[in-house]
């Protein structure tokens, strides 16, 4: 036994991130790593920093599957949102918006245009000088307080092969990207991503993206996919593609953000037979779900894809043609999409502006700004997302309470925030998602134990991304540990006030160092970007 350590949590009862039950033992850390002391064990005799965890859980370090960070955090490289939830790692690159690997600066800055009322666009904290997934993940590496790890996206692999050109890939450009995506899997990254209502991304076939996962799989990776909503029923069809796509690609398919709304033509359950169906198949199908009932995404969203095509400029360019908006509206009237009435897309709440004439509409509703200027709702959209360039924010009404309760008690449901840091009132779910489920869900209403909501936010996605010595709390692991109190562990953040921190979140620890100490955060930036298979 070593006769010292870093830090010694006593006193706590231990849940492990196995799913077995929660017991008692003290933790150990030394240089990084983790030393398990069960009852009767004899305690390092020279310690650091002791920490009493009467009364708490002492639990891993939660890992986010889905975050929209991977720009916004080098703003804000505390990253209190999430760490003060208990987060330690979080997954970027999601929904095919990775920002390498891309060779060139121009369509660098243009993804980066295109997605900032998504991913933000921090321009004074971007040096824009990177062009590989190596030199993006140098830039993490002690600079911010969680772990990243990352994936590719589909968009960068089609931006690098094709620019933003909707044509399909050819066998050059589909050997391009796999040369792509097989040199960042070697830099580190976990996998494949695809966003298919985001272009050029969304502009991917069913067989190319197949290709791509498979690549992705036999460099040891997995395909993460935001699914193609507008296909088919836009029900059920999506999930079957992506479900397809694993298939096909002989690879581990997992989809993020799964999500039912009370407008949808069908159930939760529905939904959650086309993954158990798949998997009593034999086929490697997973999914994770955010806590709350709000989205929240770019406002260019609301924009069909084929006025995208080309990038920022041409589409600022279609933005401003009559022609185009005549087009837009009858796109949007033949899918049901109408601006009239109470409810639906008047209620889209906007942020993220930045000339100061706008300033007075950031949280304020679309339907209030088509009142106030008096001009046609698509014309209205068309003319803010000109004046902003294209930046704006959306946050709308997202999966409905029963839906989530359902995917979270799935056996294979995972947590993932898609958390977004735009906007002056971003979706609740960027700051209490985490301890919404520790203590609404666990706590308040049993839908799930404490120990196995542990296990589906930290030893289930570290099987995931193939982390061997994160997500559980053994001997010999990093040391990437949240203390919580199960009592008093609560959301604050709400609809109408989202940017507020989580109670009883009460020690987080990164990599072995005090990040959240007695609730309060410490100013560590011990965080790294992991790289897979090292």
């Amino acid at each position: 036994m070593a006769a010292s350590a870093d830090i010694l949590i006593t006193s706590g009862s231990l849940v492990d991130g196995t799913g077995e039950q929660a017991r008692d033992a003290d933790v150990a850390i030394d240089d990084g790593r983790l030393r398990i002391l069960e009852p009767g064990a004899p305690a390092p005799e020279n310690v650091g920093r002791r920490i009493d965890a009467t009364g708490l859980v002492v639990a891993p370090g939660f890992i986010d599957l889905h975050s929209h960070s991977g720009l916004m955090i080098f703003a804000e490289p505390t990253h209190e949102p999430k760490v003060r939830q208990g987060i330690t790692t979080e997954v970027i690159g999601v929904d095919g918006l990775s920002y390498a690997p891309l060779t060139r600066t121009a369509d660098l800055r243009d993804l980066v245009a295109m997605n900032a009322g998504l991913d933000g666009r921090p321009d004074e904290h971007l040096a824009y000088d990177w062009r590989t997934v190596a030199d993006y993940l140098a830039r993490f590496d002690g600079q911010v307080s969680v772990n990243v790890a990352m994936l590719v996206g589909n968009s960068a692999l089609r931006i690098e092969a094709l620019g933003w050109r909707d044509e399909p890939a050819g066998e050059t450009a589909r050997e391009h990207m796999r040369h792509s995506l097989r040199e960042a899997m070697q830099d580190g990254a976990f996998g494949l991503s695809s966003g298919l209502d985001y272009p050029p991304g969304a502009y991917a076939t069913t067989d190319e993206l197949a290709e791509l996962a498979g690549e992705a799989a036999r460099n040891g990776g997995f395909y993460h996919t935001h699914v193609r909503y507008a296909l088919g029923d836009r029900f059920l069809d999506p999930f079957r593609e992506a479900i397809e796509i694993g298939r096909l690609g002989d690879a581990p398919a997992h989809i993020t953000h799964f999500y039912h709304r009370r407008t949808f033509p069908g159930s939760p359950e529905q939904m959650l037979d086309l993954v158990d169906d798949a998997r009593a198949e034999g086929l490697d199908v997973t999914h994770d779900a955010y806590p709350y009932e709000w989205a929240s995404t770019r406002l260019l969203i609301l924009i069909p894809i084929w006025v995208q095509e080309g990038g920022p400029a041409r589409t600022k360019e279609r933005l401003a043609e009559q022609s185009t908006r005549d087009r837009i509206r009858r796109d949007l009237a033949d899918r049901g999409v109408l601006f009239a009435g109470a409810g639906g897309l008047r209620d889209v709440r906007l942020g993220y502006f930045q000339r100061p004439e706008n300033l007075r509409w950031e949280g304020r509703t679309l339907g209030e700004l088509i009142d106030e200027k008096g001009t046609d709702p698509v014309d209205t959209v068309c003319d803010l997302l000109l004046d902003e360039d294209l930046r704006p924010n959306e946050v709308t009404p997202g999966p409905h309470t029963d839906g989530i309760r359902r995917f979270l008690r799935h056996p294979i449901g995972m947590v993932g925030t898609d958390s977004t840091f735009v906007g002056a009132k971003p979706s609740p779910r960027t700051y209490g998602s985490f301890p919404r489920i520790l203590g609404q869900f666990v706590r308040d209403e049993g839908i799930l134990s404490l120990e196995e909501a542990v296990r589906k936010m930290t030893g289930a996605p570290a099987r995931r991304l193939g982390l061997r010595d994160r997500g559980t709390l053994e001997t010999g692991n990093v040391a990437d540990v949240t203390v919580f109190d199960p009592a008093r562990v609560r959301s604050n953040a709400t609809y109408d006030e989202p940017r507020r921190y989580p109670d009883g979140v009460e020690h987080v620890i990164v990599n072995g160092e005090l990040v959240v100490d007695a609730g309060q955060h410490t100013g560590a930036t011990p965080g790294r970007a992991l790289r897979h298979g090292r």
